[in-house]
């Protein structure tokens, strides 16, 4: 018996719609039999997960903390999958955009100008850009596989952060701590309202980043590129588009914006470059554009969601005792579930007998 996936000539566009909303509703079924499992109360756990974080302003502060990367890395993401390139690497992307932007106050720490923290945030920009252009190229030029060499060069990128950290831009002044320097106060990122809460200037990236993408896909010509190379590279050869160049173009613009989410992590949450600098956001970005259905608007409401459990990982940690990695367990339901529905809703599942009578089952 083997199984064969045959697409099915139309499907429902209202479960197409629906299916994020199924896959969510999925996810906390299984969580529901998770936590019965771990005998833990299953309405404690869920009240931790999803709605402590929203009960305090302080909390609500912490979220955007942690929704900020992920739009922004999986908006980014969004522009790249729909044009049929596949950037598994936007975490490596993320901390080279740390790095880079990190340099002008860690190897200039004296120099005190309202220049620094722009300079920051570009540089970031290109370090995440430079870096996503790797597996561009690569594929450009030598045909190799975008999604194996994305992936390879985010292990790259958390060796040389480590290695940088404990090598040339350690603190002098650190007792020999691996962490470089603490920035000054002209490369910190403001925080929007200091007296609630630390939430910074992220958040607005974020915002703006995601009305940008929207109107680059909706009505320019840029995005009606992305969209024809994306669905057939044959038709978008006809029209007079560049592949190639779609793949740099792709690249570049998500690996700008991971870059961007680095710096902005690293100057306004940590204010230093340590050696882990991230909590999987580059990963985790792949379930939220999936989950936002590569839409700029969707994704920004999927950012929200994948941030609550995050800090609903944290809050039930404390609150029930559950493990710190119950958020990535969360993580991975929502990332198959919307896979499965996905897969359910444009394709008919076939189990074929390869016996005498060739005779063939369908399956729903």
């Amino acid at each position: 018996m083997r199984i064969e996936l045959e697409r099915r000539p139309s499907h429902s566009a209202l479960f197409s719609i629906l299916s994020p909303f199924i896959a969510l509703g999925l996810t906390i079924i299984a969580g529901i039999i998770l936590f019965t499992i771990m005998d833990k109360n299953p309405i404690d756990a869920l009240y931790s997960f999803f709605i402590e974080p929203l009960t305090e302003v302080w909390s609500l502060h912490e979220l955007a903390i942690k929704a900020s990367p992920l739009i922004l890395i999986a908006v980014g993401l969004s522009v790249c999958f729909r044009s049929n390139n596949w950037n598994i690497g936007a975490e490596g992307q993320f901390i080279m955009g740390g790095v880079a932007g990190s340099a002008i106050p860690i190897l200039f720490h004296e120099w005190n100008s309202f220049l620094v923290l722009p300079m920051m945030l570009i540089m970031g920009m290109i370090g995440g850009a430079l870096y996503a252009s790797i597996p561009a190229l690569l594929k450009t030029r030598f045909n190799t596989n975008e999604i194996l060499s994305s992936l390879m060069l985010v292990y790259v990128a958390q060796l040389a952060l480590d290695w940088i950290v404990r090598g040339p831009w350690r603190n002098p002044e650190g007792y020999n701590f691996p962490e470089s320097r603490s920035f000054e106060l002209q490369a910190v990122l403001p925080e929007l309202l200091p007296a609630s809460g630390r939430a910074n200037f992220g958040i607005v990236f974020a915002i703006l980043a995601t009305i940008v993408a929207w109107f680059m896909m909706r009505h320019m010509l840029k995005g009606f590129e992305v969209s024809v190379l994306g669905q057939s590279a044959r038709a978008g050869r006809f029209a007079g588009f560049s592949a190639n160049k779609m793949v740099f173009f792709a690249f570049i613009f998500s690996g700008a914006l991971a870059g961007l989410a680095g710096i902005s992590e690293v100057s306004g949450s940590i204010g230093r470059l340590q050696p882990v600098i991230s909590p999987g956001y580059g990963f985790t970005a792949i379930i939220v554009a999936f989950l936002g259905r590569l839409n700029p608007l969707g994704i920004f409401a999927a950012g929200i969601i994948l941030a609550l459990t995050y800090l609903g990982g944290e809050a039930a940690q404390i609150s029930i005792g559950l493990p710190d990695k119950i958020a990535r367990v969360f993580q991975g339901f929502l990332l198959f579930f919307v896979l499965a529905c996905d897969t359910l809703i444009h394709y008919r599942v076939r189990f074929k007998f390869t016996d005498r009578t060739s005779s063939s089952v369908e399956g729903a």
